[in-house]
């Protein structure tokens, strides 16, 4: 499985036209196409950051899409008064303890590490763990980039409360496996989650 990103960063009073644009316009266009599993979005209302993410079941088709989508990314763009930031990325982890719902919010870790597969048998290990154990733990998913060794992952929570009540312990956490794995931490953000049907089996 493979995934697309569309990262936006704009005026955060758009957000809600771009998010109506995205549910309305965009999300009927891409899950139409051949190969697409479904499409989620999440958003930093005081930012103003929008990531769109797609799932494709596999790179060739996710690929072949790229020229019908770049219309609607370009749009998004101009109501969010920002640039996209197109990422591919392969699907390694997606695990769900239970379905999302509305008022769910989620953690994105970026990281880079020399050694993806060690990173990812660390995030699976340790990370994924302790999160399934956490209260409000929702789903996780662990999204790699192997040629330029980067991975992204996002771990959901049923509710904003549940998420702040997790930051002492994710951040000890990542002090522990950028040690222990060799993994360099580029940026850490939290998101409500105001489209989820990103379909995706579950992978572990």
């Amino acid at each position: 499985m493979f995934a697309r990103s569309t990262t936006i960063s704009g005026d955060p009073g758009t957000l809600d036209a771009a998010i109506g644009y995205i549910r309305d316009d965009v999300m009927p266009a891409i899950t139409s196409l051949e190969g697409c599993v479904g499409m989620s979005v999440v958003a930093d209302r005081e930012t103003g950051r929008c990531i769109a993410t797609s799932s494709w079941e596999s790179q060739e088709l996710m690929r072949a899409s790229d020229d019908r989508l770049a219309p609607y990314r370009s749009r998004a763009g101009e109501i969010l008064g920002g640039t996209p930031l197109v990422e591919e990325w392969e699907v390694a982890v997606m695990h769900r303890d239970h379905a999302s719902h509305a008022g769910c919010c989620c953690r994105i870790t970026w990281a880079r590490s020399d050694d993806v597969d060690r990173a990812l048998d660390m995030w699976r290990s340790r990370v994924l763990t302790t999160a399934e154990a956490m209260d409000g733990f929702c789903s996780a998913s662990m999204l790699v980039d192997r040629a330029g060794g980067r991975t992204c992952g996002t771990i959901t929570f049923d509710s904003r409360a549940a998420l702040e009540a997790t930051r002492a312990t994710a951040a000890a956490m990542r002090e522990s496996v950028g040690r222990a794995a060799g993994v360099e931490f580029l940026d850490v953000a939290e998101f409500d989650l105001v489209l989820a049907h990103l379909r995706l089996p579950e992978l572990v």
